[in-house]
């Protein structure tokens, strides 16, 4: 069985810090919001002040409580309710300012996902087909959807919440130090020992924020690979294979999202632990100093100074959390950014060769390509093709056949030589100029979620019923989608039952709708059964007649009519010439053929 293709997993079992660079990439992303998040970070700092000058009002408000208890004339009323409603205009200030700082991160969060998630896309329609040659489906799935996700949970609670607690602990530092310099020295000491536990912590658990990214894809990889070939894999049996496989992965994310999230979690408890010493401590001193006589502590000095505790253990909750969501970011923005930095294909703007009116001509001169540096499977091929030709390619598996017609669409560029349409490089034309000039035609049928009149029109404009139903005629179809309801207008999905054969019916029918000036034929008849395959050649004989056709095909039956044979071998040409002249030489091609026919 052989093994699954998944992604390396890189730096396993290595200590990992911060990805500095996906980081600062990240920040260039939000620069075109500099001025929001400045406005949301004054309005952190507005409401990180309000907290701060709350518990010194406090206080002053328990000050004059005590006071009034012992004197004579009672509680001074007015300075009571002066005091607490300025609490209450002070708290709702801060409360507006970090709702309104958290409502404008949200949106700006939510905008930076929604263009990485852009970006990405248009970076994927940009990237060779080399890269999805090596890379799962499920894993670039992972990168667009996990990834970006984990960027936009994660981003909206780190930067404006870093900026708050920063600013919350520097400012309760301080007002701590004016109130009580003793007390806030007892606070800061039990404050070190959850610094010192938290640096150790974050030391160790980013390695495992960085697997765990790399498992989801390599799940999603899986995941993606089994049910996409669930036929397949249930012919052979293989589905102890399979769910062992999986067990493994699973077990590793498992391993790995466990040990991160429970290294990440110990830092909130043990910052709390760190701050609800801190209030022992207070207590403790702050009575000693009070028995011992010290005017510049009361009682009132003691509450705020435990809810300055409280406050001062909080922002550093608060950055714990936060580095352990950068940790997050940063593995997710390693591995988005990945992608975004692979090399695209080649910018054609500059390229203006345009082909109006097509002959047909084709020419391949001297063309050399490997699809790695280490193997060259076309090794200096030439041939020339007159308009209107019907070519067939035919030669065992690995001769070079698809690969042929993957550098005639610009699929693949060659290594050297060159390829012409009317003596004209198809290097120097855009890609899309070159696409447009062919119809294709595979082996692998696909048929999108749409009506039959929507896959058959695809991407063109314009497209009568009349010449929907004319080219369902020509391959077939039509006594099936008369059976249908809604005729046409049926939409295709896995109630319709449709089968291969008929899936390849409705792509030949899609192709002669677009009516393109040349086109290939890679296996078009592999899905279907003879009598099927009958009315779809002479559905095929009508769509290459006039234009320049490749045909690439093992049923040999299909290519009698061919204007041209070419038989492959290693990427050369080994044999060229009709069916009847090929048959006569008695080399390659006859012992293809015979070997199709030896019965008959």
């Amino acid at each position: 069985m052989p093994p699954l293709m998944h992604p390396p997993i890189r730096n396993g079992g290595k200590k990992e810090k911060l990805d500095k660079a996906s980081i600062k990439k990240l920040i260039v992303y939000l620069k075109p919001y500099t001025f929001s998040i400045i406005i949301s970070i004054v309005l952190a700092i507005l409401s990180s002040v309000a907290s701060i000058i709350g518990p010194n009002k406090i206080s002053d408000l328990i000050s004059a409580i005590t006071s009034g208890i012992y004197s004579v004339s009672g509680i001074n009323m007015q300075e009571f309710y002066s005091v607490f409603i300025f609490l209450v205009c002070l708290y709702a200030f801060g409360a507006i300012s970090g709702y309104t700082q958290q409502f404008i991160m949200a949106g700006i969060t939510q905008k930076t996902s929604k263009r990485l998630r852009t970006d990405l896309n248009k970076k994927l329609n940009k990237l060779p087909l080399k890269y999805f040659d090596t890379t799962t489906r499920g894993d670039i799935i992972s990168r667009v959807t996990n990834d970006v996700d984990t960027i936009s949970q994660s981003l909206g609670s780190t930067i404006a919440n870093l900026v708050s607690a920063i600013t919350l602990f520097v400012g309760v530092l301080i007002m701590m130090f004016v109130v009580s310099p003793i007390l806030a020295g007892v606070t800061i000491g039990a404050s070190i020992i959850g610094f010192l536990l938290m640096g150790l912590i974050l030391s160790r658990s980013q390695k495992y924020f960085n697997l765990r990214q790399q498992n989801l894809g390599e799940l999603n990889g899986q995941i993606e690979e089994v049910y996409s070939n669930l036929g397949v894999i249930n012919a052979y049996n293989a589905s102890g294979f399979y769910k062992e496989k999986f067990n493994k992965i699973n077990g590793e994310l498992y391993k790995n999202n466990w040990k991160s999230q429970a290294l990440s979690g110990l830092m909130p408890p043990l910052m709390n632990f760190a701050g609800n010493l801190s209030f022992a401590l207070i207590f403790v001193v702050g009575v000693a100093l009070i028995l011992g006589g010290s005017n510049a502590i009361s009682f009132g000095t003691i509450i705020s100074f435990t809810i300055y505790a409280r406050l001062f253990a909080q922002p550093l909750s608060t950055i714990s959390q936060s580095f352990s969501m950068l940790q997050q970011t940063s593995a997710a923005s390693r591995r988005v950014f990945e992608v975004l930095d692979e090399k695209e294909m080649e910018n054609e703007d500059e390229k203006t060769a345009t082909l109006s009116s097509v002959s047909g001509n084709i020419e391949f001169k001297d063309v050399v390509f490997g699809y790695n540096e280490n193997k060259t499977i076309i090794k200096g091929f030439s041939a020339k093709f007159s308009a209107g030709q019907k070519v067939a390619i035919v030669g065992p598996t690995g001769a070079g056949k698809t690969t042929l017609v993957n550098l005639l669409m610009r699929f693949y560029e060659t290594n050297s030589g060159d390829i012409l349409i009317d003596g004209i490089s198809i290097k120097s034309m855009k890609r899309e100029q070159v696409h447009s000039l062919f119809d294709m035609i595979l082996q692998d049928t696909w048929v999108f979620d749409g009506t039959i009149k929507e896959n058959l029109a695809f991407n063109k404009e314009n497209v009568s019923d009349e010449e929907i139903l004319n080219a369902i005629n020509a391959v077939g179809l039509s006594h099936f989608v008369s059976t249908l309801k809604n005729g046409i207008n049926t939409k295709i999905d896995g109630s319709l039952g449709l089968s291969e054969g008929q899936k390849q019916q409705l792509t030949i029918a899609r192709a002669i709708i677009k009516n393109s000036p040349l086109l290939i034929l890679d296996e078009a008849t592999s899905s279907v059964d003879t009598r099927t395959e009958l009315v779809i050649q002479n559905a095929m004989d009508k769509l290459t007649f006039g234009r320049t056709s490749f045909v690439i095909a093992h049923r040999l039956s299909t290519i009698k009519n061919a204007d041209v044979i070419l038989v492959l071998k290693d990427g050369d040409i080994v044999e060229k010439g009709t069916h009847e002249e090929l048959l006569n030489k008695n080399g390659d091609y006859a012992e293809l053929y015979n070997s199709q026919f030896a019965e008959t």
